[in-house]
């Protein structure tokens, strides 16, 4: 086996290379080196030198050593199988590919097949609508000339009648003209048609729709232009139009496009002239009132200067003329104190079920109802909580009512919220209705309830006074005729009368956010007529009236005076005891309702600005020994969130205090619990519940939410958690007295007493105080209490044992020893 078959050995050729180095030195020294390169000559076998292809030679040179003939056969075999294996990997490798390649041949011969059938499907009907149109053309062009015929015909007697001048009139070329024309014409409108089939031949146009000839009609505005301009050019010239010179009301800061829009101006104008002004403003933009006065003048418009406050003069009351004003029912408040059954007076009136509906069997919102009596009255309810929490619901109850019935238990008497009843209906100066209701139980004793409203100046007529009293029972029906009856006469009194037909004006009751409706405001309307699609403004907040819904939840399209209703539509939830009022268009109540939320903003700002930094360094100082729970509120109405912010800022003392950090409406949502995680605050929902996300949050960020539905559970709660955090107060108990007899040095310890337990026990774990001549002169701990040599616990009275004290050695024989223990007692609020 020659060395030139098979692959060529990688390597140098001979033993070594022989190569030349030039080293430099300095001073320019150089000198030439020869270098001589080895290299080890590697002899690789050569797998093919067994030529006959039978069983591997035996040859130890043509093997590594050490490996036997059975060894060399087991490796080749398994490089045989291994080429083969590739072989077939190889081949399925093709087939895989050639498959694929197959499978791409197909579907893009599909795809192009699906492509030429749509093409030809769109061409068919591209065709068709050229078809369409060229006979709808042909219609027309045959329809016309059949027109003009009959046109000519009847101009042919005429033309006869009339003296023929073939030298000045060439009429036999008039007829060619025409036709010219109308060959031309057909011809554009031939081409056109040939145009618009190609691109917007599968579009239908309005024209093609409605039967027209495919031309844009032009409106009656523009053909009254058309008119007024061939009028003025028939006068001699076009004439000008006289400016219309305007009152602009400019106001403190207005925006580029409502300026405009008061001088009927384009709104490109005005901000060109303020960029020649060298302002570069957009039409959204704020201006002062200075640079929108220029512009007005530059316009040739009046200026009208008004202030901020002249945008609720819109809404200023008129006086009614009396022949415009009606009856109206009366509104009635309910009054009392909390359990003494005004919401089950007000049911037995209404035939209803309130009181099951409420939770804990209190009223905790303030209601709304229309009762139709048996006489045909009407009269309009307001059923207030009774709750001491609930002051503001009581106090806007009696501003908007014309009667209270003041509703006292007779088994119960005058009882706090009675008095604060009695209170807010003198300050609204409404006249009083006395019901003793619960006549039917066996303690009950309406007349020491009469007498008891005598120390508050309330006489009845019974003590020969002017307030009406009725006796009734909710229960058993008892009176309820008698309270009607004197609710009417009373009304008759006081000769109620509204003016329906004029803008309507209402007092909002109660607020909320309802998940599904929005804001939702419930409004008792005092005067006027409230419709479906009226633009209001209430407050902080406008809107316009999207639905109204009474008392039994029906839909209704208006409301008139002393008829309360939920109405739906507003931008955000007002707050209980706002007014409302209509308003001519949304821009008004818009600018209203930003005014008086700029105001109330600049008031807040006002009132934290007025503080001096001596009156926040005194704050700070005396706030530093007070510790503070700080909570966040949810409830369902504005009405119940005010009571609970009300109700906590009642708890506390000197040394710890509520901070209610935000009270809001509606669902518990993601920022509340951001706001509660960082501040370390509960969440407390009242009649609301935390959406989805809100809870996965309060999981994670470990903020706790608690839910309520009584006030009196979320009061006595928050009242807990608050007693928590007063410092526990230490009560001293004494235990026993000791006497020192004698003083003894101990080694390592100090000095010892020994001594004589006189009264009571000595504990090892009992305060000490140390009395010298009825002086305490030291307090600490026993370092050991021994008893002879064994140390002991405790030692009984008339024992003698010695004692060491805690980093203490001045004792001397003939002191007293007082012991004591410590016991925290935890404190409440009250």
């Amino acid at each position: 086996m020659s060395d030139s078959d098979g692959k060529k050995t990688l390597g140098l050729r001979g033993g070594s290379r022989p190569g030349n180095v030039k080293q430099s030195f300095s001073h320019g020294r150089t000198k030439n080196v020869v270098v001589e390169t080895k290299r080890k000559r590697v002899v690789v076998p050569k797998p093919g030198g067994n030529k006959g292809g039978g069983t591997p030679a035996t040859d130890g040179s043509r093997r590594p050593a050490g490996i036997t003939d059975a060894e060399m056969a087991r490796r080749l075999k398994a490089l045989q199988a291994a080429k083969a294996r590739e072989a077939e990997e190889a081949a399925k490798r093709e087939a895989e590919e050639k498959a694929r390649e197959e499978e791409r041949a197909r579907r893009r011969a599909e795809a192009e097949a699906k492509e030429r059938e749509q093409r030809e499907a769109e061409e068919r009907a591209r065709q068709k609508a050229e078809d369409e149109e060229r006979k709808k053309r042909e219609a027309e062009e045959a329809a016309k000339r059949a027109a003009a015929e009959a046109e000519k015909k009847k101009a042919e007697p005429a033309t006869s009648s009339a003296p023929r001048n073939s030298a000045s009139r060439p009429a036999p070329q008039q007829t060619p003209r025409k036709s010219d024309r109308e060959r031309e014409e057909r011809g554009r409108g031939k081409g056109r048609g040939d145009n618009s089939g190609g691109r917007r031949s599968g579009k239908l146009t309005l024209g093609q729709a409605t039967g027209g000839d495919g031309n844009r009609q032009r409106s009656m505005a523009s053909m009254k232009r058309k008119q007024e301009r061939a009028r003025q050019k028939a006068m001699g010239g076009s004439v000008e139009r006289e400016k219309v010179i305007r009152e602009v009301q400019l106001p403190e800061a207005i925006l580029v496009s409502e300026l405009a829009n008061r001088m009927a101006e384009r709104v490109a104008e005005v901000v060109k002239s303020l960029m020649q002004m060298g302002m570069m403003v957009t039409q959204n933009q704020t201006i002062d009132a200075d640079t929108a006065e220029l512009i007005i003048e530059e316009f040739g418009h009046k200026v009208v200067r008004v202030s901020d406050s002249d945008v609720e003069d819109v809404i200023k009351e008129a006086e009614d003329k009396e022949e415009d004003l009606t009856g109206r029912p009366p509104v009635i408040t309910i009054m009392g104190h909390v359990d003494h059954g005004k919401t089950s007076i007000l049911d037995a009136i209404r035939n209803a079920r309130v009181v099951a509906g409420e939770a804990g069997g209190i009223t905790q919102h303030i209601g709304a109802y229309q009762v139709k009596t048996e006489s045909g009255t009407v009269l309009s309810f307001l059923d207030t909580p009774g709750h001491a929490a609930f002051t503001s619901m009581r106090s806007r109850g009696a501003q908007v009512t014309d009667i209270v019935v003041l509703v006292v238990a007779a088994d119960d008497a005058v009882m706090p919220q009675t008095i604060e009843a009695i209170n807010h209906a003198k300050a609204a100066e409404v006249p009083m209705i006395v019901a003793i209701n619960k006549c039917d139980k066996p303690a009950a004793d309406p007349m020491k309830v009469r007498t008891d409203l005598l120390q508050h100046e309330v006489i009845v007529e019974a003590m020969s006074g002017e307030v009406q009293d009725v006796e009734v029972s909710a229960h058993t029906g008892q009176g309820l005729n008698e309270l009607l009856e004197a609710i009417a006469l009373q009304s008759e009194i006081l000769e109620l009368k509204a003016n329906p037909n004029r803008a309507a004006q209402g007092a909002v009751i109660e607020a909320q956010l309802d998940v599904g409706r929005g804001p939702v405001a419930t409004v008792l309307v005092q005067n006027g007529t409230l419709r479906q699609g009226d633009i209001f403004v209430v407050g902080e907040q406008y809107g316009k009236v999207r639905a109204l819904i009474n008392d039994k939840g029906e839909r209704v399209q208006e409301a008139g005076p002393s008829v309360p209703v939920e109405v739906l539509g507003l931008n955000g939830t007002p707050e209980a005891g706002d007014v409302l009022n209509v308003t001519e268009t949304e821009a008004q109540a818009r600018e209203i309702a930003e005014y008086r939320e700029q105001a109330a903003k600049d008031k807040r700002a006002a009132a934290g600005a007025a503080t001096t930094l001596e009156q926040l360094m005194a704050k700070a100082k005396e706030d530093e020994n007070v510790s503070e729970l700080p909570i966040l509120v949810k409830a369902d109405v504005q009405g119940s969130a005010e009571a609970i912010v009300q109700a906590m800022e009642k708890i506390g003392n000197d040394e710890v205090r509520v901070r209610v950090l935000h009270s809001g409406v509606g669902a518990i949502t993601e920022t509340d619990i951001g706001l509660a995680e960082a501040s370390g605050a509960p969440v407390m929902g009242f009649n609301v519940r935390a959406n989805t996300s809100a809870r996965n949050t309060a999981n994670q960020k470990g903020v706790e939410i608690r839910y309520y539905s009584v006030i009196y559970d979320l009061v006595d709660d928050v009242k807990a958690a608050a007693s928590g955090l007063l410092s526990a107060e230490i009560k001293e108990n004494f235990i026993g007295y000791a006497e020192i007899k004698d003083v003894f040095k101990v080694s390592n310890v100090g000095k010892v007493a020994g001594c004589l337990v006189t009264e009571g026990v000595a504990r090892r774990s009992a305060g000490v105080r140390l009395l010298r001549d009825n002086v305490v002169i030291h307090e600490g701990t026993l370092k050991t209490l021994k008893r002879f040599k064994d140390e002991v616990a405790e030692v009984q009275s008339g024992q003698e044992c010695g004692m060491a004290f805690e980093n203490y050695d001045d004792i001397r024989a003939g002191d007293v020893i007082e012991i004591f223990e410590r016991q925290e007692v935890e404190r409440k609020l009250d």
